[in-house]
């Protein structure tokens, strides 16, 4: 019995300490494309909320991906809207996924799939607090764009900050 209790006791302390390590996380999050076939018409959607307007934040996108997708890079739109849906910033951005001499995937991976995580933004601020969401969508003229595994968005506040 003692030795349950001072388990429970270990492990639980344990995971506040690491929760506390990941304070300065806001979001940290991964969308499954269904059967990995991102369809144009198809929003990845991020909802999340900002307390703190004096902070910097950094965006990250993470992507998985096969080596079977069919090009070096991918092609997105983002678009970053506060509660009332009105869209503060949107952009077309491209992320490189294999090496253009090589071939070689980007990123962390085993076999045939890879991760590739991307920074975004270094400095956003948010001018006001609330709930805010980050939408993606693929922009490759592709209807069915095959490879694309799951999409996700992190976004933190420095260490420092």
């Amino acid at each position: 019995m003692l030795k349950t209790t001072s388990y429970i006791l270990v492990m639980a302390s344990l995971a506040l300490t690491m929760a506390s390590c990941n304070s300065n996380i806001v979001i940290d999050e991964q969308s499954d494309i269904q059967e990995g076939l991102w369809h144009l018409d198809s929003l990845v959607a991020f909802e999340f909320d900002i307390e703190d307007t004096a902070s910097i934040y950094q965006i990250q996108y993470n992507v998985r991906y096969a080596v079977n997708y069919p090009y070096y890079n991918l092609f997105l739109k983002y678009y970053l809207e506060d509660s009332t849906g009105e869209i503060l910033s949107s952009e077309l951005q491209e992320l490189i996924l294999f090496d253009k001499k090589t071939g070689e995937p980007i990123g962390e991976g085993l076999g045939d799939l890879f991760d590739r995580t991307v920074p975004i933004f270094k400095d956003q601020k948010f001018s006001s607090t609330g709930q805010y969401s980050f939408k993606v969508k693929q922009f490759m003229r592709m209807e069915q764009l095959p490879g694309i595994l799951s999409f996700g968005v992190k976004i933190e506040k420095p260490e420092d900050d």
